[in-house]
């Protein structure tokens, strides 16, 4: 497939994309602004004349703000919607080489094992059809084996014979093929043989920092110096499609293709989004834990300037991958990254918190708004699940009060507050089908206000 075969490649429009943000992200619209433009420019450099593509980078963006205001969720959102390689990590979590901890390279091993897996799955449903009808061959194979032909007496006697018993075994065949696909074998067990991947039990290779490839790789040739071998399972008959229609898809898929248009889709549009990365910022004091933060920046750059990272797929370009970083920055600021860290991220975007006003836009806009998924989940169990505009009010009240008392989480304070005030009707719901609960601003204040006013007690539980 490629980038001109993906719709989405050509959806690339900062004003659509924004929108689409806005279907399930409350404000923050810099934000917005600043990615889709980014994005935009990828698919600019690929029309741009070939001599002058290499030399357009991506314009990285630094994203400034508390958590849970929708930095993450940005980026994760668009990755999904133009279906390229999009990974996330946490820039703490990374060590300077020579001390132990994961090394910043594999970030870009993640990154590709992402991308192959994701195209995997696209190719894989592509082919389903044809999966399911090599499948349904197998079944048909088992309910109809082939049967067992005696030596006849003379050739004609042979000749005329084969040509009945070919001719009943189709009508037989075509016969069970309805009744297999109207659900008549639905309650019938089957043995079928199952393709498993020969391995070594036992087997587990340990490596230390800097080497997690090198073990993937020692863990894969020995698992393949065994041959594959089949083995005989009892299924029910739908399930047994199921099993063998995703055996069917995985050999149909060439597997060749796949990683070569994951090395494509990772190189030209991979994501990576660095949180954190205000844990890391400031210069090294010589001892204690921090020692190693202006080490991980350093082993940052090369891979953020563009470089080669070699993986169990191949070698990866990293020279057009996009870098978003985010962190909230409250102690240290993105002019405490060491310069040449600081200039390959060009764009600076700071999102803004949240108060009542987006809380209450949280609740209910977004199309996976929380309100609607808490009526989605009551009603599974028979009840009506409704809230008064004074109870959302009321919610996002707490809520803002729970962030200005403690530490401020953003939206994530609502998942909180709202799990708290339902807690007894998610409990007793499947006693209460057919009733219908509305949930009122007396409802919320008598649940949760005595809780918001003892502090010690909503550190606890807000």
């Amino acid at each position: 497939m490629s980038e001109h075969d993906n719709p989405a490649a050509e959806d690339l429009r900062p004003a659509d994309l924004v929108t689409y943000l806005d279907r399930y992200i409350v404000g923050q619209d810099a934000a917005k602004r600043a990615v889709a433009i980014a994005l935009r420019n990828r698919w600019r450099r690929r029309r741009v004349p070939e001599d002058l593509r290499d030399e357009i980078v991506p314009k990285n963006i630094i994203m400034m703000g508390p958590t849970g205001v929708g930095k993450t969720e940005i980026a994760r959102r668009l990755s999904r919607r133009l279906r390229v390689p999009f990974v996330k990590v946490e820039a703490s979590k990374y060590t300077e080489v020579g001390y132990v901890g994961r090394d910043v390279e594999s970030i870009i091993r993640d990154l590709m094992e992402f991308g192959v897996n994701m195209v995997r799955d696209e190719e894989q449903e592509r082919v389903q059809e044809e999966a399911r009808t090599r499948a349904e061959e197998r079944i048909l194979d088992v309910l109809l084996p082939p049967p067992s032909t005696p030596v006849p007496p003379s050739f004609e006697e042979v000749e005329e014979s084969a040509d009945d018993v070919s001719a009943s075994r189709t009508r037989t065949r075509e016969k069970l093929r309805t009744l297999l696909r109207n659900g008549a074998f639905d309650e019938r067990e089957v043995d079928v043989a199952i393709q498993e991947k020969g391995r070594m039990p036992m087997l587990e290779v340990f490596s230390g920092q800097g080497m997690e490839e090198m073990g993937m790789n020692m863990k894969d040739m020995f698992g393949n110096l065994f041959p594959k071998k089949t083995r005989e399972k009892k299924l029910a008959i739908p399930e047994a499609l199921e099993v063998l229609a995703q055996e069917e898809a995985a050999r149909l898929v060439d597997n060749d293709a796949v990683v070569e248009e994951a090395r494509r889709r990772v190189e030209e549009g991979g994501i990576v989004f660095l949180d954190e990365l205000d844990k890391i910022a400031g210069r090294e004091m010589g001892k204690g834990p921090d020692v190693s933060r202006e080490g991980v920046q350093r082993d940052l750059l090369p891979m953020v300037e563009g470089t080669n990272v070699t993986t169990k797929y191949g070698v990866i370009r990293t020279d057009h991958v996009l870098f978003i970083a985010a962190g909230a920055f409250h102690v240290s600021r993105p002019s405490d990254l060491i310069p040449e860290l600081q200039g390959r991220f060009p764009i600076r975007v700071e999102l803004e918190s949240l108060g009542k006003k987006e809380f209450l836009r949280i609740l209910t806009e977004p199309e996976n708004s929380l309100i609607r998924q808490y009526r989605e989940l009551m009603a599974t169990e028979g009840v009506h699940l409704s809230f008064t505009d004074d109870s959302l009010e009321a919610v996002a009240e707490v809520a803002e009060a729970a962030n200005r008392q403690m530490e401020n989480i953003g939206a994530r304070r609502l998942h909180t507050v709202l799990e708290n005030l339902l807690d007894d009707l998610s409990f007793d719901a499947s006693e209460r089908a057919g009733e219908s609960v509305e949930i009122s601003g007396d409802d919320v204040r008598g649940k949760l206000d005595e809780i918001l006013q003892d502090q010690d007690l909503s550190r606890y539980i807000l």
